[in-house]
């Protein structure tokens, strides 16, 4: 599995991780299983929220005594965003996730609260050693630059946003603005939401050649397409252990110049859209 430093100062990740939204509906242990094979074959970084429902209570379970080795995340939303409620969520996720700290926790979305209120509930997890870097979740670069503000250059670990072959909004100004300043861009619903590219649809073609050049799964060519940007990392769910072996195998897997340049032409970047698309 190939490993990024996350963000400019953070500790190296798998660019292959594991998402958790809806991971409590269905049979617990099986998801608990599934998130076990995936951390045994690699993916070892972990995203939730506590928006996800019981999902940190299957992650707990997943990650008994292996928690060092796992780069854990989770997000507080943004009507608990104030200062002291960012706290009271984080250790309510900690209690939860059986931790007593996250490597990374975001702020899920921009809401009502004043960033200077979260960034400086943040500052007093870091301190306290129950976090050890933050973040944001669906942030434009407008939002961004205002969080900057706040914050400082160096604070801002990664900007968690929606990203698959048929919606790159974030190429035209996010991911360059988290270039710019050092911070990771972690795509979530890599593979669209029920809407991957159908493999007799013309781009679909294009994506299975690449994937039967390899020996490889058109899932895994999305991924490496994806996360070819030093910056980018990605989380994609699975629901079987044998779907998260196949979501790992991505990590190993390099596209050339030529299959780039041809994914990029079988799924347009498009214009830049007005707003951030978001899930």
């Amino acid at each position: 599995m190939k490993q990024k430093e996350f963000g400019r100062t953070g500790p190296s990740v798998s660019v292959i991780g594991q998402g958790t939204w809806y991971l409590d509906r269905g049979d617990r242990k099986a998801a608990a299983a599934t998130l076990r094979r995936g951390i045994e074959l690699g993916m070892t970084h972990i995203d939730t929220a506590e928006m996800y429902g019981d999902a940190e209570l299957v992650i707990a379970d997943a990650i008994e005594g292996q928690r060092d080795e796992v780069f854990l995340v989770s997000k507080v939303l943004p009507s608990n965003a104030s200062r002291r409620g960012t706290v009271t969520a984080c250790e309510r996720s900690l209690k939860r996730l059986n931790t007593d700290r996250l490597d990374c926790y975001l702020l899920h979305w921009r809401g009502s609260y004043a960033l200077s209120e979260t960034v400086a509930a943040f500052d007093d997890l870091v301190r306290a050693g129950k976090i050890r870097s933050w973040g944001v979740s669906n942030f434009d670069a407008d939002d961004l630059d205002e969080l900057l503000d706040v914050a400082g250059e160096g604070k801002i670990a990664c900007n968690q946003v929606l990203y698959h072959l048929k919606e790159r909004a974030i190429e035209h100004a996010v991911i360059p603005w988290c270039e710019q300043h050092g911070v990771a861009v972690v795509a979530y619903s890599p593979f669209g939401h029920n809407d991957f590219p159908a493999p007799r649809s013309k781009p679909g073609e294009v994506l299975e050649k690449i994937a039967l050049s390899h020996g490889a799964t058109a899932r895994q060519v999305a991924l490496a397409f994806l996360t070819r940007n030093a910056s980018v990392f990605a989380i994609p769910k699975a629901a079987s252990a044998e779907h998260a072996a196949d979501n790992a195998a991505a990590g190993t897997l390099t596209l050339s110049d030529s299959e780039i340049d041809a994914l990029d032409k079988a799924f347009p970047q498009g214009p830049k859209p007005r707003s951030l698309p978001m899930l």
